[in-house]
């Protein structure tokens, strides 16, 4: 935006400048972004914080500067606004052990809006008629010193974020649905909270749940020593071997099949898998994991039944209302409230109203 001006803080001392200046104690609030480097290292780090305060574009190096404390003061007090902030608080947990007073989300708002291309590219584009440079998206932010152009796109991240929440807070009160977006962002909060930040048997992955016992241990070994080679190398896990790959050659070692391995999978690499399958093959059958059993449930016909008329209701809802269904209410939502769960437990209470449940 004009008369923006940016900059990067390598110092605690410029860091506590910088706090010093940011708006406090209520709207507006600043607007903030973070760059990790989870694409190119085993265990990601923070490697970059970009910042707008309204009046100016300040990009903090938490690599350099020694002390984030500050900072981590300032989000405990305070509420800032990010996009698609999931990710991000993740981080934030991670990094400060903590989340900042209150995360408003414009990716959360623009759904409440009936927005349906809503990545901060397409927001940035349809209010502003400018088109961002994405092209550093997946750059190894761990690198330094950080080219131009990286900067430029960090940068960009939050030149007009501000801008942007201005809009959507405007079009979410004028249609008389800002309490819902207050509602919405806290519940996204209250959701990483309560999220494991280290999830029992990590190596169940998303297909596994079709695997018989034996597979699920030849999975658990194959899981194992695929996080064994990626921290030697210190690359993410799915450059040594994807998911879906894991599961298939699970499936086809308890088969008997020939396993057909990538090009990067050789030499020691290679002979500590077959290492790892001769040690699986070797665990007695009473040792196998346990296949994770679902509810059980069985579904009746007034139960189905229920499903359907709120399906119904919340499909003719959304209508109304140009959302999207999911907004409104998921499909889980919805299942486990036609299996006579409270309602209150699975959806807000903007939902609950606009339902008449």
């Amino acid at each position: 935006m004009p008369g923006d001006r940016e900059r990067m803080i390598t110092t605690s001392a410029e860091l506590s400048g910088l706090v010093d200046r940011l708006p406090s104690g209520g709207a507006p609030y600043a607007g903030i972004d973070l760059e990790a480097d989870n694409l190119h290292r085993y265990a990601e780090q923070l490697c970059l914080i970009q910042i707008s305060t309204g009046k100016e574009v300040v990009l903090v190096d938490p690599l350099e500067v020694d002390d984030l404390g500050p900072f981590c003061d300032y989000l405990s007090s305070n509420s800032i606004w990010m996009h698609g902030a999931d990710f991000d608080m993740t981080l934030f947990r991670r990094e400060f052990g903590m989340l900042p007073k209150m995360i408003y989300d414009t990716q959360i708002a623009a759904r409440l809006l009936g927005i349906l291309r809503f990545s901060y590219a397409n927001l940035v584009e349809q209010f502003f008629d400018v088109k961002l440079c994405k092209a550093s998206q997946k750059e190894n932010w761990g690198q330094r010193p950080l080219p131009e152009k990286m900067c430029e796109y960090a940068s960009n991240d939050v030149r007009y974020l501000l801008p942007l929440a201005q809009n959507l807070e405007d079009d979410l009160r004028s249609k008389g649905r800002y309490e819902w977006f207050e509602e919405s962002c806290g519940a996204a909060m209250e959701r990483v909270l309560k999220r494991d930040m280290e999830r029992e048997d990590p190596w169940r992955i998303r297909g596994a749940g079709k695997l018989d016992r034996q597979s699920l241990c030849l999975l658990r070994a194959l899981w194992n020593w695929r996080d064994g080679e990626a921290k030697e190398w210190d690359r993410p896990p799915f450059m040594v071997v994807r998911n879906q790959d894991l599961i298939a050659w699970a499936g086809a070692l308890a088969r008997g099949d020939k396993l057909v391995t990538p090009r990067n999978v050789k030499g020691g690499r290679a002979r500590r898998l077959r290492e790892a399958i001769a040690e699986a093959r070797e665990v007695p059958q009473s040792d196998w994991p346990e296949r994770l059993r679902g509810t059980g449930r069985r579904w009746n016909s007034n139960q189905e039944k229920r499903y359907e008329d709120l399906a119904r209701k919340r499909d003719e809802t959304a209508e109304q209302l140009q959302l999207e269904p999911s907004v409104v209410a998921s499909r889980a939502a919805l299942e486990q409230i036609a299996w006579e769960a409270d309602p209150a437990e699975h959806l807000l209470s903007w939902q609950r109203a606009v339902l008449e449940l």
